[in-house]
């Protein structure tokens, strides 16, 4: 999947930060809510911006090639109680939980693809349909409530009406949904 960008919904409580996910090869986008220190980090790496000294995410990375090992590829392997979980896959074949906002972060600093595991796909992505007027219409993939994906589409259509082209002028990410 490839990371479509970061966006911060102002009239949600507390400036919900999401992060967006999309297939490189698909229709599917998987909404993801994150933290605004982690939508930062993600925010920064996307735009290929690097900082005087070593942040969480670098240190990590640097730690792991002093160690002789390198990240292969992050895994967001499952939808449990409405968290996104990941994994960090490794060289030698290691699999490290992590929070998908920090793998996401690590992902694109080390250019390693980013993988959803269809089960999260089917529970929790949406379909952006553009009608011919330049209308985005958003419908659930998966087979939540009927409430419950309703407030899901909702939710994220409120985010593609606060969406400005500039704040996805640079794609970036990588890898295959």
């Amino acid at each position: 999947m490839g990371v479509l960008g970061v966006r911060v919904r102002l009239n949600a409580p507390e400036h919900e930060v999401l992060v967006v996910l999309t297939e490189s090869d698909g229709e599917l986008s998987l909404p993801i809510v994150i933290g605004p220190h982690e939508g930062v980090a993600i925010a920064t790496a996307q735009a290929g911006m690097s900082m005087p000294r070593p942040g969480p995410h670098d240190l990590l990375l640097s730690s792991l090639t002093a160690a002789g090992v390198e990240l292969s590829q992050v895994s967001i392997v499952e939808l449990r109680e409405g968290t996104f979980i990941a994994e960090l896959v490794l060289s030698n074949g290691a699999r490290v939980d992590a929070r998908a906002s920090d793998a996401i972060a690590l992902a694109l600093r080390a250019k390693v693809p980013v993988w959803c595991a269809e089960p999260v796909l089917q529970a929790a992505a949406v379909v952006l349909d553009v009608d011919e007027d330049d209308h985005a219409h958003v419908r659930m993939v998966g087979e939540l409530g009927e409430a419950e994906a309703e407030a899901r589409v909702a939710e994220f259509r409120e985010f593609l009406d606060s969406v400005d082209p500039e704040d996805f002028s640079d794609r970036g990410g990588s890898g295959t949904g």
